[in-house]
């Protein structure tokens, strides 16, 4: 039994390790020649302007999210559509079909709300 913790021990230690060596000989090896040019702000090769403190859109997050809920959703829809002809072939396709659709109905349900809320929408209306 402690022998099981011993493995999990030496590996952390030679992993940790192994880092650690790697970033000393990085150190050793890198040239180290600090400019004023290369501690400013790097901004797409232009000089900077202005404040990093600017508003953003919160828009722009929430389209993000939204594209990545479906992106998640296909990542997992994806395994089990290459593995629906074995389950056909077993006898539990239709299970394995309804999950499908009720993993995909509460995904829809989801992107409905965010629809009737107004998520979607670029300009939202003012109501008075």
């Amino acid at each position: 039994m402690l022998f099981n913790f011993a493995n999990v021990l030496v590996f952390t230690a030679l992993g940790a390790g192994f880092v650690g060596v790697n970033l000393l000989i990085g150190k050793l090896l890198r040239p180290n020649n600090p400019q004023e040019r290369k501690l400013s702000t790097y901004e797409c090769g232009e000089p900077a302007t202005g404040s990093a403190w600017v508003n953003f859109n919160i828009r722009f997050y929430v389209v993000a999210l939204i594209f990545i809920v479906f992106e998640v959703e296909i990542a997992f829809v994806f395994p089990v559509a290459t593995a629906f002809r074995r389950w056909v072939e077993s006898g539990q396709g239709g299970f394995a079909f309804i999950e499908i659709l009720v993993f995909v109905a509460i995904l829809m349900l989801g992107l409905v709300y965010a629809w009737a809320k107004g998520d979607l929408e670029w300009v939202k209306k003012i109501e008075s």
